[in-house]
């Protein structure tokens, strides 16, 4: 094969690569632009996220000793008031210590974790308590095994599927795929054996990051950009990443770029308790908020109004937690289940179509529970009915990924971030 046909089936396979590689969480997915309540026994949070813990303090109680009484007659002997009982002042909570406590006892770089966890928690001013620790864990633990750059069994071959897969749309044989990927760079190493050697989703970051660094113009003409959204050891999205730096400065030095920082555990770690935590939502319990990690932020409220829509307007809703439908991160024109079900029910709401189309623009926001079309469904649902319809629901979302080989969902995913999550709260 010649040099330049060698470099013909190159392009071609690269295009197919990077088409094809696209990875999703494990089994966190980004579905919609933009990103993920504390409940349990905890206060709302405010728009910036939940307020930082304070410390318990105590005032000294001053009781005065009432006068004595006399008598002009018979004077009694003067009585003294009893003392006031000794006021122990409380011990302001130990937040370092609360966190050593909730940590599993046995994982690698414990003291590292730990120091990563509270930093997050402090520069973004979230409740130090122990339902929010236990959250930030349990993510953890399911998403990375408390791996730093956490392994992806038989990645080189589940990515090699993945190209066979695409190259056969184009009738080209995967050995003809490896072939061309075969020829050697400049450092004498070849894609096909990077691929090969793949172990984490950090290396494979890297191998993207090289195509596009190491050919700068072919990926230019072909539009070759690293298809990978998500990372680290809480797998959170590099476009969460990229927008939350906007809004808060980001606490440590970036390190190359900030997509790579994602990949850290420091940096992993921070933006994940961000996505997580740091947005208010109107939840009772826990695990609303982990299926929000999945899903997107509000996921279990929107899938909450979808059902509730489907109730009082007998069409056939989708409860995957997104209102509208999106293209390249914005909404598309094609309308969705709950768009079309919302319209007709436009005269019975007592809404425009325009007004209606405007407050469900704002799904990916706390403001939507506060518009006309979200609490006219919601009070039609709850007359229907006779009592108070659900206000949160698990949304109902089929995980893809080149990671995963089973039928899995967003409600599996929280219901095992939740089971993690039972057992850091049992540890204290």
């Amino acid at each position: 094969m010649s040099k330049q046909y060698q470099g013909f089936w190159l392009l071609g396979v690269l295009g197919i690569l990077t088409g094809c590689a696209t990875t999703t969480p494990a089994p966190v997915v980004e579905r919609t632009p933009g990103q993920s309540s504390v409940a349990t026994n905890l206060p709302p949070a405010t728009a910036s996220g939940p307020s930082a813990a304070s410390e318990a303090s105590t005032q000294n109680l001053l009781v005065q000793t009432p006068p004595a009484i006399t008598s002009t007659v018979l004077p009694p002997p003067t009585t003294v008031s009893a003392p006031p009982p000794s006021v122990t002042p409380a011990k302001p909570v130990d937040n370092r210590a609360l966190l050593n406590h909730l940590l599993p006892p046995r994982i690698p770089e414990r003291n590292g974790w730990a120091d990563d966890i509270q930093k997050a928690f402090l520069t973004l001013k979230l409740e130090q308590s122990t339902e929010n620790y236990c959250a930030a864990m349990a993510v953890i633990e399911q998403l990375s095994s408390w791996q730093s750059d956490p392994v992806v069994p038989d990645l080189g071959d589940k990515v090699w599927m993945e190209v066979g897969a695409r190259a056969a749309k184009y009738h080209i044989p995967l050995f003809t795929v490896k072939a061309a990927l075969s020829v050697p760079l400049l450092d004498g190493s070849s894609f096909k054996a990077r691929i090969d050697a793949l172990r984490t989703e950090r290396q494979m970051n890297d191998l993207f990051e090289a195509i596009v660094g190491e050919a700068p113009q072919l990926a230019k003409r072909f539009g070759i950009t690293n298809p990978i959204r998500t990372g680290g050891p809480m797998q959170v999205s590099v476009e969460f990443a990229n927008e939350h730096v906007h809004s808060q400065p980001y606490p440590y030095p970036i390190k190359g770029s900030l997509r790579k920082e994602v990949f850290t555990r420091h940096g992993g770690v921070y933006f994940g308790i961000a996505h997580l935590l740091q947005y208010p939502a109107p939840y009772t319990n826990m695990i609303y908020r982990f299926a929000d990690y999945n899903g997107g932020r509000y996921s279990s409220r929107n899938a909450a109004f979808q059902t509730a829509l489907a109730k009082v307007s007998g069409a056939r809703v989708d409860p995957d937690g997104d209102l509208l439908i999106y293209q390249n991160g914005q909404p598309a024109r094609s309308q969705s289940s709950t768009t079309r079900a919302l319209l007709k029910l436009a005269p019975k709401l007592g809404l425009t179509k325009q007004q209606i189309m405007a407050d469900i623009r704002q799904e990916k926001t706390s403001t939507l529970g506060q518009t006309p079309t979200y609490q006219r469904v919601f009070a039609l649902a709850d007359k229907a009915t006779g009592h108070p319809v659900p206000r949160e629901a698990l949304p109902q979302i089929h995980l893809q990924s080149v990671k995963i080989s089973h039928n899995l969902t967003t409600q599996w995913f929280a219901e095992k971030v939740n089971g993690h999550y039972q057992q850091c709260l049992a540890r204290q």
